[in-house]
């Protein structure tokens, strides 16, 4: 329609600057190619996925395309990165669909990418300087496409390997990205305490818990890294509780594992159990403290040159001994890690520990030899969360400890000398929990 795209003033004019993060993905594009030589590697950014009808997720571009270019919320969907190490030095062409101006009709009738519909984008220049790749229409890809040869993509098994394997050391942009990560989550969970008391009032109180995190992670940063849980009482026994919709009670605790996601979509994963009257009890502190003594001695074991195995064995060696003490398992500690019993598994069966990133489960699709069994290096971040949970309906457990679960968890970075506990800006200790609850609902504590 002639009317409809005619008397149109321009935009300001963007200024769009070189990003930081260009100089390191550049450096991980050539790491990517040199394991590939003579291939032309493509990541694809992927479609929108549809909620319900025709009502999209909120977009999330595929992780490993992130990776290599940076983009992150800002991409465009069914965008197409292309690395070409067929030559001696890899060249790289990100292919996009321009945002449509008052030049198409495209302009108003594709609510896609019609800039009636979705605002003023960078033009590809623009985005070949923010992200120092050469870009193209995305109409080209198919033609282009044509000449090439020995592709390997999204479903080459060796690609998606390589891709998640070399992520396992950050590099120091993706290390402070987490660290920002952390920063809105530390903030989110201030949120979160001062939320309790009103959750007390509501029939689905968790959900004001829920919410109060999200409300933070999306003014503060892009999104949620992951659906949070936020488990009152019995609830917390349940590993993947992420309906909401329980109440939360005075006398109980709450786990909330909850983690900001950035807006470079690096993602922290924090898991904090909060008494909800603002003082543990007897048996809620005897549980607490047993998994906080693991979270410890997982601690003690970072270190470079460790396995990332013995994290999860320095943990679970502690819970095996707690669950002992009380009675729950008919054989020694010693006797429950033998490979053939396991019986402490009935109450934590979960690892201590994944990889952190992109992914709140990074490196998911590395080789075991180099996840499980793999050498801690300076670089390397992930998650260190024991957890003991004993089901309301577990005829084995005493009574009075029936209902309790109860998970601490902190991202670690692993340095030179031994780590950094990035998630250290929320307390861990019983007491300073209780201490951190009571200047929250003071107006405190973040």
């Amino acid at each position: 329609m002639e009317f409809v795209g005619s008397n149109w003033g321009e935009f300001d004019a963007l200024e769009p600057t070189r990003w930081p993060v260009a100089d390191f993905t550049k450096a991980r594009r050539e790491t990517i190619a040199s394991e590939f030589p003579g291939k032309v590697l493509i990541f694809e950014a992927s479609e929108p996925r549809v909620r319900s009808n025709d009502s999209d997720y909120r977009y999330r571009p595929d992780s490993a395309f992130v990776y290599f270019t940076g983009w992150g919320s800002q991409s465009v969907p069914g965008s197409a990165l292309v690395i070409d190490a067929r030559g001696q030095v890899p060249e790289s062409t990100l292919y996009l669909r321009p945002t449509a101006g008052k030049d198409s009709d495209e302009f108003f009738a594709n609510p896609a990418i019609g800039e009636f519909w979705v605002g003023q984008r960078p033009s590809l220049g623009q985005i070949e300087l923010q992200l120092g790749i050469k870009t193209r229409d995305i109409a080209e890809f198919e033609t282009d496409a044509k000449s090439w040869e020995a592709i390997l993509d999204k479903d080459s098994e060796d690609l998606m390997q390589k891709a998640s394997e070399i992520r396992f050391i950050k590099d120091d942009h993706e290390i402070a990205e987490l660290k920002k990560a952390v920063a809105v989550t530390v903030t989110g969970f201030a949120e979160v305490a001062r939320a309790i008391p009103r959750a007390t009032r509501q029939p689905r109180g968790e959900r004001v818990v829920e919410t109060a995190f999200f409300s933070v992670a999306r003014q503060h940063a892009y999104d949620l890294g992951y659906d949070t849980i936020a488990a009152s009482g019995k609830n917390a026994c349940i590993l993947h509780w992420t309906r909401n919709d329980g109440e939360v009670k005075s006398g109980d605790l709450i786990l909330v594992d909850a983690g900001a996601e950035v807006d470079s979509l690096y993602t922290a994963d924090v898991t904090r159990t909060i008494p909800v009257s603002g003082k543990f009890s007897k048996e809620q502190l005897f549980v607490y403290e047993a998994v906080l003594e693991a979270a410890d001695a997982a601690f003690a074991a970072v270190k470079p040159g460790a396995l990332f195995r013995d994290v999860h064995n320095a943990a679970i060696a502690v819970i095996a001994q707690k669950v002992s003490e009380l009675g729950l398992i008919p054989v020694t500690p010693v006797e429950a890690l033998d490979p053939d019993n396991q019986h402490h598994r009935r109450y934590m069966v979960h690892g201590t520990s994944h990889h952190l990133g992109l992914d709140v489960h990074d490196c998911a699709k590395a080789r075991r030899e180099m996840y499980q069994d793999g050498v801690l290096e300076p670089g390397m971040v992930f998650t260190i969360e024991p957890g003991l949970y004993f089901h309301e309906n577990d005829l084995l457990v005493p009574e009075a400890y029936r209902g309790i679960g109860v998970r601490i968890e902190d991202d670690v970075l692993v340095t030179e000398t031994g780590y950094e506990n990035l998630s250290a800006g929320l307390p861990r200790t019983a007491s300073g929990i209780e201490d951190w609850f009571s200047q929250a609902l003071l107006g405190g504590a973040g």
